[in-house]
């Protein structure tokens, strides 16, 4: 039985409302190397939809059947599939595997899928876990295991991801644009270079997640400052329809490298994800999407370990964007 390790999220605004987190689902020992780069591919761009919960899915083929709506999971090692098309594909089943999502650690089935095709590029994903399409709201996730070898770039203004190799080059960064160096933890980019409050912590990128997730070690570390607002609890929900409850909270400001995010929206709660990247005693973040979302460009390189942002035209200082709601 292997290790995986997963966490998600959606957010609601009241307690009686869900908060679909975001459950990760990753095989550790399986992310270690990236994947071979084809340095023959060349960029390719895909329309991004925003699903109900603010996240973002593109559409792929498995073994030419499709196209499935996946989610794009920079925060999930591993690629996981719904229970309902692996069966209705007939994919073979895979070795039984230990999944930690935000709630705790529960049994999951896993899949083989022959080959993703996410247009040109193609990939063949072994013990895919399996979970609940009701729960993930799509067909599936795609991970880094699927992504790493390349280098991907959302365009919220043009809403659509481009996906070129990694080993291309940046030729010229455009204005605007602020790189942050990241360090990988787990197979995921963890930015190191954060402060809140005037205190360091660690940011780990997770655009499968529409809100941001903090720990109760950051929360501990805020709370003697006033830069937190109260704005009441919600539900965390994990696919394996596990619940937890959070708080609800705004950051007053939260500095990343250079960049300056403003009234960013946090829930607090005792996640398993932390532990799991053993941050669970350390002042940690997982940065959602109503963070990237306050950019116009985001660009996350796994091979070279870099984070590229463009700030939006319309801020008024060039250093600090206001996160959205």
């Amino acid at each position: 039985m292997r290790a995986l390790c997963w966490s998600v999220g959606l957010i609601a605004a009241a307690i009686a409302a869900p908060l679909h987190a975001q459950t990760r689902t990753t095989v550790l020992d399986a992310v270690s190397q990236p994947q071979p780069v084809d340095s023959a591919s060349q960029a390719q761009d895909h329309g991004i939809k925003r699903d109900a919960n603010d996240r973002m899915t593109v559409a792929v083929r498995l073994s030419g059947s499709g196209p499935y709506r996946f989610l794009v999971d920079t925060g999930a090692d591993r690629t996981a599939v719904s229970t309902e098309l692996a069966a209705r594909l007939g994919l073979a089943e895979g070795m039984a595997a230990k999944l930690h999502s935000v709630t705790g650690i529960s049994d999951v089935r896993t899949a083989l899928i022959p080959r993703l095709q996410l247009n040109k590029a193609e990939f063949r994903i072994i013990d895919a876990p399996l979970l609940s399409g009701p729960n993930m709201g799509a067909d599936g996730i795609l991970g880094i295991d699927s992504l790493r070898a390349q280098r991907l770039l959302f365009d919220f203004t043009a809403n659509t991801m481009t996906i070129v190799p990694a080993k291309d080059k940046v030729v010229v960064e455009q204005e605007g644009t602020i790189v942050v160096r990241a360090r990988a933890r787990n197979g995921r980019l963890v930015l190191t270079s954060a402060v809140a409050d005037g205190r360091p912590l660690q940011v780990v990128l997770d655009t499968g997640s529409e809100v941001s997730i903090g720990n109760h070690a950051l929360r501990r570390r805020l709370m003697g400052g006033k830069q937190l607002r109260r704005n009441g609890k919600v539900v965390i929900e994990s696919v394996t329809g596990e619940t937890m409850v959070g708080d609800y909270m705004f950051l007053d400001k939260l500095e990343i490298g250079g960049i300056t995010l403003e009234n960013l929206a946090i829930v607090f709660a005792d996640a398993q994800t932390f532990r799991t990247l053993g941050l669970g005693e350390r002042p940690a973040l997982l940065l959602g999407m109503n963070a990237m979302r306050a950019f116009d460009k985001v660009s996350i390189d796994f091979a070279n370990k870099k984070l590229r942002v463009m700030l939006p035209q319309r801020s008024g200082n060039r250093e600090t964007v206001f996160a959205q709601r």
